[in-house]
């Protein structure tokens, strides 16, 4: 507004001037604004006793995973490991729904809420730093995934490949938990709420894993955190899970965005930006959602009948040392492995067993509950050696077993009828002869961890029964030195390989004493 003086004497005229212009810089000033007071509620975050806690234990969880160790952790499966960060972090989670909740109410609570609306920052931008102050939790968690999965990625026998949508929900789901307290405490403003909405939400999640359980996985889907994952058996290959992790990753985050939006708009924000990010999180979401559902179900089940009856059609193969050895494409790497563990058992074997050559072919059973502990039935093919999808560990003399089985009996099916007598006592001589613990190796292939009475010996598929009998003929091999063993082994090969030979003659032929007691052993 400008005044001039008339020089006539008219008096003085007022003139509208331009409008009032705003500040230099306003917009990055409120920028800075709000990451400053997102800054503040992340320590104040950090500071609160459940926050301290639950991280504390999801770092605990964390390195137990990391180092703990068993034989099997040489060859990790890395489409199991991605799936296996995800339930962790739900501890991080349920402390960050309750915090955030609680700092959106601190004026609320503490009666200050008509001093905030004096204050230049706008309601909608102190809620977009409630928001804001989750995204370093959600980082921490990202950083404490990638190196779990970095760890078990760079081991030399690493299988298979992790799947990025897998790692993210993670973090994500800390992420969608800070969001839902500030949420809920501008929809349901009472400290009560989370308490509310997490039994519910516990409730919704398992009624959505049980419709993913029966059939119902595109209900099951929309649960942030997928908890019908591994059932407790072998891995199978990735593809034949079915699991659209990316589409899933895209629904969490979308999910979170929205969420976020919603808040920001009950809080009054009402800018052009919000709106279009509100578009664009709810076309995600819907995206997302929609996505999981997109899979041809009928293809994916008969991908997963011919990867169990007939896995010569989906698998390649490779020659080493005259015996073939057939996996799905994620396992070439273990092929190396199997056939070292068939040429030292191969090697104390006499008889054209010594040169036979095995068909050593991986097998899953994936016609049921995928990845359920089903067991695999023996192959009825002469020569052919069942390797499963674990390896290392107590898994490598137990394909040792299912070797030895062939090269004593010819087929692995012979197992069902009983390797009585002297078959028994020579399988487990070619299991035990080579490796370079054998008494700790007997106890560890027996089902009950004996070293003495009957017991049954694990495989990849039905493993034997030894009798008492049978066990103490093999404990007295092992008291002997090898060398004094082993040409006997050969020398008696045919015998020792035939159904007729009992136990105490193959004791005799073997140069140590009979075992006393009557053998009940039923072909």
């Amino acid at each position: 507004m400008s005044v001039t003086v008339d020089p006539t004497g008219g008096g003085t005229a007022t003139h509208p001037g331009p409008p009032h212009a705003r500040p230099p810089h306003s917009g990055r000033r409120r920028t800075g604004a709000v990451l400053a007071l997102a800054r503040f509620e992340t320590r104040e975050l950090l500071l609160q006793i459940p926050v301290l806690v639950f991280l504390a234990l999801y770092a605990g969880v964390v390195a137990v995973q990391m180092t703990h160790y068993d034989g099997m952790d040489d060859y990790p499966v890395l489409h199991t490991v991605d799936r296996d960060t995800q339930p962790a972090p739900l501890l991080l989670a349920l402390a960050l729904l309750v915090c955030t909740n609680a700092a959106a109410l601190r004026s609320r609570k503490h009666g200050t809420v008509q001093q905030f609306d004096t204050l230049a920052m706008e309601p909608w931008r102190r809620d977009l730093a409630h928001l804001l102050s989750v995204l370093p939790f959600a980082a921490l968690t990202a950083v404490a995934v990638g190196v779990r999965f970095a760890r078990e990625a760079l081991k030399p026998g690493a299988i298979g490949h992790g799947s990025l949508g897998e790692l993210a929900v993670g973090p994500l789901t800390v992420l969608l938990a800070g969001v839902l307290g500030v949420v809920l405490a501008r929809v349901v403003p009472t400290p009560f709420a989370p308490i509310l909405f997490v039994v519910a939400a516990y409730l919704l999640v398992v009624i959505a894993s049980a419709a993913a359980g029966a059939g119902g996985e595109g209900l099951g889907r929309l649960s942030p955190v997928l908890f019908s994952g591994n059932a407790g058996g072998d891995p199978v290959p990735a593809d034949l899970l079915g699991r659209p992790a990316g589409w899933h990753a895209l629904y969490v985050l979308g999910l979170c965005a929205v969420l976020a939006c919603a808040a920001l708009l009950r809080s009054g924000g009402r800018t052009g930006a919000l709106k279009a990010v509100t578009a664009l999180a709810l076309t995600a979401t819907v995206a997302g959602a929609l996505g999981q559902g997109l899979r041809d179900t009928a293809a994916l089940e008969a991908a997963r009948r011919t990867a169990s009856t007939s896995p010569q059609k989906v698998q390649t193969c490779t020659t080493a040392g005259g015996s073939t050895y057939c996996s799905f494409p994620d396992w070439e790497s273990v092929r190396d492995d199997w056939a070292e563990v068939v040429e030292r058992v191969r090697s104390s074997a006499g008889g054209t067993a010594a040169n036979t050559a095995l068909t050593v072919r991986q097998r899953i059973d994936a016609t049921g509950d995928i990845e359920a502990d089903a067991a695999l039935t023996p192959s009825g093919t002469p020569g052919e050696v069942t390797v499963g999808t674990r390896w290392g560990g107590n898994r490598v003399p137990e394909f040792a077993v299912g070797v030895a089985t062939v090269l004593v009996a010819g087929r692995e099916d012979a197992t069902m009828h009983g390797l009585c007598g002297a078959r028994g006592i020579t399988a487990m001589w070619l299991v035990l002869a080579t490796d370079p613990t054998p008494r700790a190796t007997f106890r560890n292939v027996r089902l009950d961890d004996s070293d003495s009475g009957p017991a049954q010996v694990l495989a990849p598929t039905e493993g034997l029964s030894l009798t008492a009998q049978q066990t103490t003929v093999v404990q007295e091999l092992l008291a002997r030195p090898r060398a004094e063993i082993s040409p006997r082994v050969k020398a008696n090969w045919r015998k020792l390989t035939s159904a007729q030979t009992s136990t105490a003659e193959a004791a005799e032929l073997l140069g140590v004493a009979a075992p006393k007691g009557a053998e009940q052993c039923e072909e």
